[in-house]
C-alpha cells in the first residue's frame, strides 16, 4: 500500500480519537469543543508539527461539504412540533436578520477602522451567518423555552444560503467582476430560497414515501439511503441554481419527523457522521490558519466582534421578532446566543478563492474573532440564560431514549418473525421457556402492536420484540428455534437428550 495514504490514515484515526477525548473535556470544562478541534489544526499545522495545508480552494470545498451533512443531521433530529411555531423567526432571523446585522457592523467598521464600504460589507457578510454546528451542540444541552430554541436553530439551518450568495456577489464587485443593477441581488436571494425550499421538500417527501415502500436488503443501508437523500437534494438544488444549503436541511427535516424503517438508527448514523464532519471541518481550518499573522488580526477581530454582539445583533434581534411577540428576556437570550463558528471561517475561504484583495485579512480576522467570541458566548450561556429566568437548573430536560444495543443495561433487542408453518403457532408465551432474564415486551399483529401477558398466543404472521441479557442470547434464540420445529413439546424432549432442541 502506499505509504503515504498510510500515514494519512493514521494520522486521521489519531486526530479522530484525540478529538474524541477533548469532547469528554470540553464538557467538563464547559468549553464549545469545536475550539479544542481548532486547536488541534493548528497544533498539526505549520507552526506546530508541521503539516503544510494552504489550498484553500480544496478547503472550500472540503468545507461545503462537511456543512451540508451537519446541516442533514439538524434537520434530522429537529422535531417539527417544536419547528413549527419557530419557521416564521428563523426564517425573518435568517433574511431581515441578516440584512441589518450586515448593515450595521459595517456601518461601525467604516466609521472606526476607515475601511472601505465594499470591503467593510464583505467583513460584515462574512461573519453575520450563525453556526449550525455550533448552536444544535450548544441550546440542545440547555432546558430553553422550546420556541427559543427552535428559532435559533432554524435560523443557523437558513441563514447560510442567503449570506454565501451575498459575500460570492461581494466579492465579484471587489474584484470587478460583477454586472447588472444593485436590486438584482435581493431578487437573487428569495429565488434561491424558495427553490432550495421546494426542492428540499420533493426530495424529502418523495424519499420517505420511496423508503416505506422498498424493502431494503440491510437494515444498515437505511441510514445511507436516508443520508443520500439529503445529499441528493443539496446536490439537486445547487445543480439547479438554488439553494442547497436549505434544501438539505428541508430534507432532513422531512425525513426526520417522517415514519420510516429504522427511524432511530438513520437518525443516529447522522448524529455520528455529523460529529465526524465537525471534527474534519475544524481541523481542516486550524491547519488552514498561520498563527503568525494572528497578532496583527486581534484588534479589528475585537472591534469587529464588539459591534455585531453588542449592536448588530441586537438590532437584527428585534428588527426581527417584533412581528412574533417575543419576551423582551428572550429576545436579550437570542441576541446573545447568536454563536459563530465553523461556518463564518469557510465562508471566510470565498474571498481567498477570489482574489479579493485583502482576503487574508478577512480570514485572520474571522478566525480570530470566531475562537474569541464563541469562547466567551459558549461559556456564558448557561449563566445569561439562568440570570434572564429563561432557564432553571431543575427545569425538566428530554428524556434520551437509546435504540438497542442496549450498551449500559447489557441487553440486547431481537426481533422474531413467525412463519407460515412454524410450530410457534398457538404456543403460549410461558411455554417458550425462555431464559429468567429475557422476555416478549411487543407483538405487532396486522398491523396492530401490543404488550403481550401469559395468556398471549403467539400467530402466524406475528413480529415480536425481545430483550434479552446479552449473555442469555444464545440460549433464549436456541429455545426459539426449538419450539419453532417441535412445537411446545421442544422443552421436554431437549431435557431427556432428544435433538429436536439443538441448533
Amino acid at each position: 500500500m502506499n505509504t503515504t495514504v498510510t500515514v494519512a490514515l493514521a494520522i486521521g484515526a489519531v486526530v479522530v480519537l484525540l478529538a474524541a477525548v477533548a469532547l469528554r473535556l470540553a464538557d467538563r470544562l464547559g468549553l464549545p469543543s469545536l475550539l479544542l478541534y481548532l486547536a488541534i489544526g493548528v497544533v498539526l499545522g505549520e507552526s506546530g508539527l508541521g503539516v503544510q495545508f494552504e489550498d484553500y480552494s480544496l478547503a472550500q470545498t472540503l468545507g461545503v461539504a462537511a456543512l451540508l451533512v451537519i446541516l442533514a443531521e439538524g434537520g434530522l433530529t429537529t422535531r417539527w412540533a417544536d419547528v413549527r411555531r419557530a419557521v416564521g423567526p428563523g426564517l425573518t432571523l435568517a433574511t431581515l436578520g441578516v440584512v441589518v446585522s450586515i448593515g450595521v457592523t459595517a456601518g461601525v467598521t467604516v466609521a472606526l477602522l476607515g475601511w472601505s464600504w465594499g470591503f467593510a460589507l464583505l467583513v460584515a457578510a462574512v461573519i453575520s451567518s450563525t453556526d449550525a454546528a455550533a448552536v444544535f451542540a450548544t441550546l440542545r444541552r440547555l432546558p430553553l423555552p422550546r420556541r427559543v430554541a427552535a428559532s435559533l436553530e432554524a435560523e443557523s439551518g437558513l441563514n447560510d444560503a442567503p449570506v454565501i450568495l451575498l459575500v460570492v456577489v461581494l466579492s465579484d464587485v471587489l474584484t470587478d467582476g460583477a454586472t447588472g443593477p444593485w436590486w438584482i441581488v435581493p431578487l437573487e436571494v428569495l429565488a434561491e430560497l424558495a427553490g432550495g425550499a421546494a426542492f428540499g421538500l420533493a426530495v424529502g417527501f418523495g424519499g420517505a414515501a420511496l423508503l416505506r415502500r422498498v424493502a431494503l436488503p440491510l437494515s444498515g443501508f437505511y441510514p445511507l439511503a436516508t443520508l443520500a437523500l439529503c445529499v441528493l437534494a443539496f446536490a439537486g438544488a445547487s445543480l439547479a441554481h438554488t439553494s442547497g444549503f436549505v434544501a438539505v436541511y428541508l430534507c432532513g427535516l422531512v425525513l426526520g419527523n417522517a415514519t420510516l424503517p429504522h427511524r432511530t438508527a438513520s437518525i443516529g448514523f447522522a448524529e455520528g457522521m455529523a460529529s465526524l464532519a465537525q471534527i474534519g471541518l475544524f481541523v481542516m481550518l486550524g491547519l488552514l490558519v498561520s498563527p503568525s499573522r494572528l497578532p496583527e488580526a486581534v484588534g479589528p477581530a475585537l472591534l469587529v466582534g464588539g459591534a455585531l454582539l453588542l449592536l448588530a445583533r441586537p438590532l437584527s434581534v428585534a428588527a426581527s421578532l417584533a412581528w412574533f411577540r417575543f419576551p423582551m428576556r428572550q429576545q436579550v437570550f437570542m441576541s446573545w446566543a447568536g454563536l459563530r463558528g465553523a461556518v463564518p471561517i469557510v465562508v471566510a475561504t470565498f474571498p481567498l478563492t477570489a482574489r479579493v484583495p485583502g482576503a487574508q485579512i478577512v480570514f485572520d480576522t474571522v478566525f480570530v474573532l470566531v475562537v474569541v467570541f464563541t469562547l466567551v458566548q459558549g461559556w456564558s450561556l448557561p449563566w445569561v440564560a439562568r440570570r434572564l429566568g429563561i432557564a432553571a437548573p431543575v427545569a425538566p430536560r428530554e428524556i434520551q431514549v437509546e435504540a438497542a444495543p442496549l450498551e449500559e443495561l447489557d441487553a440486547e433487542l431481537m426481533q422474531m418473525t413467525v412463519p407460515e408453518g412454524s410450530r410457534l403457532h398457538g404456543v403460549y408465551l410461558p411455554e417458550l421457556r425462555l431464559p429468567e432474564d429475557a422476555a416478549v415486551v411487543l407483538i405487532v399483529r396486522d398491523g396492530r402492536a401490543f404488550v403481550p401477558d401469559k395468556n398471549t398466543r403467539l400467530m402466524r404472521g406475528d413480529q415480536a420484540l425481545l430483550v434479552s441479557a446479552r449473555r442469555s442470547r444464545p440460549e433464549a434464540e436456541r429455545r426459539l428455534r426449538a419450539v419453532s420445529r417441535a412445537g411446545r413439546l421442544a422443552s421436554w424432549r431437549g431435557e431427556s437428550g432428544r435433538p429436536d432442541d439443538t441448533d
